[in-house]
């Protein structure tokens, strides 16, 4: 533009030259009467310095038009550094912590304009104060006030109670939503709902001996009645004999507004298996013409090739109790402990902690539900008491009322990148043990294989093949017998009993049993 406004003033200079070139040739007559030799002389000197005067004058608003245009281009360049920090200040006042936290990458000054402790306290005011009247000169001696205290403030204490304020406000929220109970199973019937919302995913990491480590994040999740089966089917897995360390994470991810882009978030430890320990603890309890089904850790199956030991898919699975606690409330180094729960001593009742109890069970596999039941006033006897365990029979092989039958194959079907298949006799199972004031007592969320059993028939009234199902740990175990009926095609489930460990019962209720 500004070279525009050079040539059309170069013009209007050249038509002013002419203008006086005529003038000067209508003067006196004794001009007219020189000789026309000098005449052409003095023309042509004449029309020389113009012609030098004009391209002097041409290229000097032509430099003038050049240097306007760079003046234009630096300023449009450079407008943001030029602007006050105050305005600046300003404008960052609309937008969120999501994107403060982005922008605060993108120079020096945008960092320290970002992170200042006016524009987080402001933040701050703005989520969680509630706006009231106030008269103009109360309001005015208390934004200065304000003023001043945020100015003594060190550098980013107002970010750190904003974002304290948040996971505080954001942590009663779901804990809030956690209470509402499931009349069925006891246990809280938002779970997944809550899991869902905080955007909550898990991960495994595999180190291997030389230190390197492989992150994967779940393929799947088979959300049952009280837990989660988790699968990872895609990835570079090591090979299982190799592997020094397997942990698990539990992961909230941020959605960015963009379609499945998510910024990383905050990592909880859910447990951590050492490669020695899955060498040496790890139990065989299936496998099919491909695969082999290893059981390491409590809720944790590694499945490798029959004809070599790469490892095909991982499985963990997780009971609803304090999931989301175990999931989010962890840090990246060590796992969530839960606060003690200990009921009250009660010297009046002799029996204290040998009744009241009930028990919610499950049999699923990746695909259905097998059989799901809830027993309720379950006992047991100070004479019942044998090694170091307390009785309590959920289904009696002598009462034929209490026995039912199962819907449903113990199957588990398996997949991989490129092949599947499944796997008989094997099934995930989750137990449920609650005490008298009906709180979690005992929870288990493993993997289970189904026997045929040697003793003899199980059942009074049912005659079949007899398969048994038993899990143990430190804190109990618990026995599942089962008659298959031919002319059924159909499983029955004829006795459970649970078997809880005295020390823990001891440790619970305070009492010496």
């Amino acid at each position: 533009m500004a070279t525009g406004r050079g040539r059309a003033l170069a013009s209007f200079m050249q038509g002013v030259e002419k203008l006086r070139e005529a003038g000067s040739g209508s003067g006196s007559g004794s001009e007219s009467r020189r000789d026309p030799t000098e005449k052409l002389q003095q023309a042509e000197s004449g029309s020389e310095s113009d012609r030098t005067r004009r391209g002097r004058r041409i290229a000097k608003h032509q430099s003038r038009a050049a240097a306007a245009c760079q003046s234009q281009v630096r300023s449009t360049q450079n407008y943001l550094d030029r602007m006050p920090p105050e305005v600046l200040q300003k404008l960052l006042l609309h937008l969120d912590a999501a994107s403060l936290f982005c922008i605060s990458h993108v120079n020096k000054m945008f960092y320290e304009l970002a992170n200042s402790n006016y524009v987080w306290y402001r933040m701050y005011l703005r989520e969680f104060e509630t706006s009231a009247w106030k008269p103009r000169k109360t309001e005015e001696v208390t934004e200065r006030m304000k003023s001043a205290c945020i100015h003594e403030r060190g550098q980013g204490y107002w970010r750190n109670v904003y974002f304290r304020k948040m996971s505080g406000y954001s942590e009663e929220r779901w804990k809030l939503q956690l209470r509402r109970l499931d009349p069925y199973t006891g246990l809280s019937r938002d779970t997944v709902q809550v899991l869902r919302s905080l955007n909550v995913s898990w991960e495994i990491t595999m180190t291997d001996k030389h230190g390197r480590e492989t992150t994967l994040e779940q393929s799947h999740a088979y959300f049952s009645d009280s837990g989660v089966t988790l699968c990872w089917t895609k990835g570079s897995f090591p090979y299982l004999y190799k592997i020094s360390s397997l942990q698990l994470h539990g992961v909230r991810r941020m959605p960015l507004g963009v379609s499945g882009v998510k910024r990383p978030g905050w990592r909880s430890l859910i447990f951590k298996v050492d490669g020695d320990a899955i060498r040496r603890t790890g139990q065989y309890f299936g496998s099919d013409q491909l695969i082999k089904l290893f059981h390491l850790h409590p809720g944790l199956v590694i499945a490798v090739w029959r004809s070599h030991w790469s490892i095909v898919f991982i499985m963990v699975n997780l009971h609803f109790h304090r999931l989301v606690e175990r999931s989010l409330l962890g840090t990246s180094v060590c796992p969530y402990v839960a606060p003690d729960d200990r009921l009250p001593l009660d010297d009046v009742d002799p029996e204290y902690g040998l009744h009241g109890y009930s028990l919610h069970i499950s049999l699923h596999n990746t695909m259905n539900i097998i059989m799901s039941g809830h027993f309720p006033q379950l006992f047991c006897r100070k004479g019942q008491i044998r090694n170091g365990f307390i009785k309590l029979t959920a289904i009696s092989r002598k009462n034929l009322s209490q026995q039912s039958a199962l819907s449903g194959k113990f199957i588990l079907p398996w997949k991989s990148d490129f092949l599947g298949g499944s796997i008989e006799d094997c099934c995930m199972m989750n137990l449920t043990v609650f005490d008298e004031a009906q709180h979690p007592f005992w929870c288990v969320s493993v993997p289970v294989t189904m026997t045929l059993s040697d003793k003899g028939s199980v059942s009074y009234d049912l005659n079949g093949e007899d398969f048994y199902i038993k899990h143990q740990d430190m804190d109990g175990k618990v026995m599942l017998d089962l008659v298959w009926m031919k002319e059924h095609s159909q499983f029955f489930l004829v006795h459970l009993v649970v078997y809880i460990s005295t020390s823990k019962v001891n440790e619970h209720f305070g009492r010496e049993y």
